[in-house]
């Protein structure tokens, strides 16, 4: 009986939840890109790419720091930091928070287009990383 009171208690607070998974990521981003934009017809692995790769009016593109082959490892433009690789394939750590991934998008995007990503971006990024 007194356990079923804790997993109670627990419930209650918030701290037993669902696992973020990128499927999970991309659901949401889906919903909230069906929102942005109408007519959204899906993510796109190869307009993730194009994007990752490209700069968009400024010096950087995503590729600048995490290398135009996000299986490798990368080097942060400014600080010199090494940058474990992006791609979820040979990374097994991106992409599994919620939090931290929209912390991720929430920095690279301010850095890269100096404003924050569309979900649509968002979602093509993803659709490319987890393409890999």
């Amino acid at each position: 009986m007194k356990h079923h009171v804790y997993l109670i208690l627990l419930m209650a607070s918030g701290v037993l939840y669902a696992a973020d998974t990128p499927q999970s990521m991309m659901e949401r981003y889906a919903t909230e890109a069906k929102a942005e934009q109408s007519d959204f017809q899906g993510f796109s692995a190869e307009r993730g790419e194009v994007f990752f790769k490209s700069t968009h009016g400024g010096d950087w593109s995503c590729a600048s720091c995490h290398t135009s082959v996000p299986t490798q490892s990368g080097e942060h433009a400014g600080t010199g930091k090494t940058i474990k690789p992006l791609a979820p394939s040979v990374n097994s750590e991106r992409f599994t928070r919620l939090k931290k991934t929209e912390k991720w998008f929430k920095r690279n995007c301010n850095d890269v287009l100096d404003r924050p990503c569309t979900a649509v971006e968002k979602g093509d990024v993803m659709t490319y990383l987890l393409s890999l």
